[in-house]
């Protein structure tokens, strides 16, 4: 018999083994599991309780009764096949919707052919650079374009609460296989690292190409190829050679991610009404000392604890205000996708070690929140969808005149609440640079008038929260899709386009690495039963 218990206990009683072992004792009892039968309990997951004023760690053991452990693992990897080349499936994009895509086709001997309009790891990480040193942007590969996707280079958090979609564990087991840390598979938030992210997404590019799959990088997909609204391949260009080439399979997965908009573009002009406009989110990142959230948070108790998080949210004149993608002991990075804009988001080390703690703190927008003119726009463009993807635009470029290069626009948490100019900055992790901005006049008022009362909401509930040394830096974009990809609920199938398949953040269906993992390997299951 194996049956799981959860025990509750102090930070100091962690490593209390006697401790431990009554509790489990107890909750056994509850359950009516004999106490005199021989019973092993295995550690299964961590996680960390600040709520109330008192820090807890909750444990969760497997307890084996009256027989001995197997290995803990809810899922069993898949068998990958070689591709035998009878069947292949272009895939655009190498993100995790992509890969774990890739994947899936492999358990069926189906060869996967990965388009990807970035650069490799290795040569990624050079033009990242390039954006804090020299303000230079690449718009093709980036902090959200290339291999692996967004999150690549933007932290590698693996938590979601998307538990319908799919195996998480398998998810997580599968990266395990590709050299992420074990403990992944015990911690309640796991997080891989942005440091150590990149070998495990180079493990699973070799393993794909040994098994007979094929990759394109830095080219970028121009177009589909069909007729009568059906696909039978796509056009593609180098963006280094210029070079166009096309390619032929039996089905396309879209996986490109949220930024793609010239993907969104290309779809309104050939079919608009295969696009839906949809809820999504924009804002600021809010960068805190980590030192300050830490000890907020363990209630001063911070001493062997590590970097602590956080999860926010309220509701502001009927819109939704909320923390995501929390870094704790991390960096706030550069993540525009073009020359004319400004973009953050936050990222995270293994280690979780740096000096700072962040988050995304963004505004629901619902389509009907977007101003008449990009409504219009988008009209005129042929496709009402659009239209929130023009408003994200519109913020772009605002924050990026009103920032330095791609120095972000920034001011002081307090400073924002009483509708003042920053003079000064403590110290940020924020590698180009941040120039002081009156975000309070700038700033949308639907945006900006719902951040202020959401952080008075916060400073409610977590005390110390509203900080002079708390320092927003804009513009926050990038959290989510306005776009939807339409697909059949059952096949997975474009709604519009026959042989096209949307899959992950940029199709509007997932909101992470392990979503969008799940979401990939649902929509090539659905392939592979098709072809």
């Amino acid at each position: 018999m194996i049956t799981e218990v959860t025990i509750t206990v102090l930070p100091d009683d962690e490593k209390n083994k006697n401790l431990i072992e009554k509790l489990i004792l107890k909750e056994l009892a509850k359950k009516n599991v004999s106490t005199g039968k021989k019973h092993i309990p295995v550690f299964v997951k961590k996680s960390i309780d600040a709520r109330h004023g008192q820090l807890k760690f909750h444990l969760r053991y497997k307890v084996f009764i009256d027989e001995e452990p197997g290995e803990v693992k809810t899922s069993a990897l898949p068998e990958w096949k070689s591709a035998d080349g009878k069947k292949t499936v272009i895939i655009v994009g190498s993100g995790p919707a992509g890969l774990f895509g890739a994947l899936k086709l492999l358990e069926k001997g189906i060869k996967p052919v990965i388009v990807e309009r970035g650069e490799r790891t290795s040569d990624r990480k050079k033009s990242i650079a390039k954006i804090s040193t020299q303000d230079l942007v690449d718009s093709d590969s980036n902090y959200c374009f290339g291999e692996g996707g967004a999150g690549t280079f933007s932290d590698g958090k693996l938590y979601t609460r998307s538990n319908k979609r799919g195996d998480i564990s398998k998810i997580l087991q599968i990266f395990v296989r590709f050299g992420a840390d074990e403990k992944i598979l015990t911690d309640a938030h796991p997080h891989i690292g942005t440091d150590k992210l990149p070998a495990v997404i180079n493990a699973m590019r070799n393993f794909i190409i040994e098994k007979g799959g094929e990759f394109y990088f830095n080219s970028k997909c121009t177009g589909f190829i069909g007729k009568n609204n059906c696909i039978t391949g796509i056009s593609m260009e180098n963006t280094k050679s210029g070079e166009k080439i096309e390619l032929q399979g039996d089905a396309v997965l879209l996986a490109t991610g949220h930024s793609a908009s010239d993907i969104y573009e290309m779809l309104a002009k050939i079919s608009p009404h295969s696009l839906e406009a949809k809820t999504f989110a924009m804002g600021v990142r809010v960068e805190h000392p980590r030192t300050l959230i830490d000890s907020i948070q363990y209630h001063g108790k911070t001493e062997g604890m590590g970097a602590a998080e956080y999860r926010l949210v309220t509701q502001v004149e009927g819109r939704g205000v909320y923390s995501f993608c929390m870094c704790p002991g991390g960096f706030v990075v550069p993540s525009a996708t073009g020359p004319d804009e400004i973009v953050v988001n936050g990222m995270s080390a293994a280690g979780r070690n740096s000096k700072w703690s962040n988050a995304a703190i963004v505004v629901e927008t619902r389509p009907e929140d977007i101003p008449e003119e990009f409504v219009q726009r988008a009209k005129g463009a042929g496709c009402k969808a659009l239209a929130g993807l023009y408003f994200r635009k519109y913020i772009e470029e605002e924050t990026k005149k009103q920032g330095k290069g791609q120095a972000a626009p920034a001011q002081r948490m307090t400073d924002f609440l009483a509708n003042r100019e920053t003079k000064d900055f403590p110290p940020s992790s924020y590698t180009p640079g941040i120039v002081s901005s009156r975000i309070d006049i700038w700033m949308p008022e639907q945006i900006a008038g719902r951040l202020a009362q959401g952080f008075l909401d916060f400073g409610k509930n977590m005390k110390g929260f509203v900080n002079k040394d708390a320092v927003l830096i804009a513009s926050e974009t990038r959290t989510s899709t306005p776009v939807r990809i339409l697909r059949d609920k059952e096949s997975c199938e474009s709604v519009a386009i026959k042989n096209m398949y949307p899959a992950g953040e940029g199709a509007g269906y997932a909101g992470g690495i392990v979503s969008s993992a799940m979401d990939g390997e649902k929509v090539c299951q659905a392939i592979s039963e098709k072809i």
